[in-house]
């Protein structure tokens, strides 16, 4: 019976905590709207709508380029009301300061080599689903890409290529030259 106070007690006591945290960026009825987010917290956010947060730029009147965060059409299906934690952004190797939403980053070996390491696959849920969709919709399936970079990353990125829209613009035989295994 006591395990059981003692348990009730820690989750509400993290529930105010959590909610104390991110309670400076809720609005008056206790929502996370993406357009209330400073833009240096708005990449990899997730309203209480469930909808992701994505920065974009406009061009104001004298011609400089100011960052708002909107909310996108890109709907989360486990997870709402989240801000991305600065540990989690670099392990995975992502930007707050990334503008829209692109599969391109997954283009890099490097970026995905972080985003398969173990510090951000096993660890960072929503970063992880974000390309996991990504890929997807490149005709990727994120886990066999991971697995593929583990065991050999030039050759993830040449069948990354082949499968996505990447492979309609032609590859010079250099780049094919650089991206083929080396001899034993």
């Amino acid at each position: 019976m006591a395990s059981s106070i003692q348990l009730c007690l820690l989750l509400c006591l993290s529930s105010l905590l959590i909610h104390a945290s991110f309670g400076k960026h809720m609005n008056l009825i206790g929502e996370l709207v993406c357009e209330d987010l400073p833009k240096d917290m708005c990449a990899f956010s997730i309203a209480s709508s469930g909808k992701r947060c994505v920065l974009e730029t406009t061009r104001v009147e004298d011609g400089r380029t100011e960052y708002q965060c909107r909310t996108s059409e890109v709907v989360v299906e486990r997870m709402s009301q989240y801000i991305e934690t600065d540990q989690c952004v670099k392990a995975c190797g992502v930007d707050r300061q990334s503008v829209g939403i692109s599969s391109d980053a997954l283009l890099d070996s490097q970026f995905t080599s972080k985003l398969c390491s173990p510090s951000c696959y096993n660890n960072c849920p929503n970063i992880v689903d974000l390309y996991f969709n990504l890929a997807a919709g490149e005709g990727v399936f994120l886990p066999d890409l991971c697995e593929k970079q583990r065991i050999s990353p030039h050759r993830a990125m040449i069948e990354l290529m082949s499968s996505s829209g990447a492979a309609l613009a032609p590859v010079s035989a250099d780049l094919h030259a650089a991206l083929a295994p080396s001899p034993l």
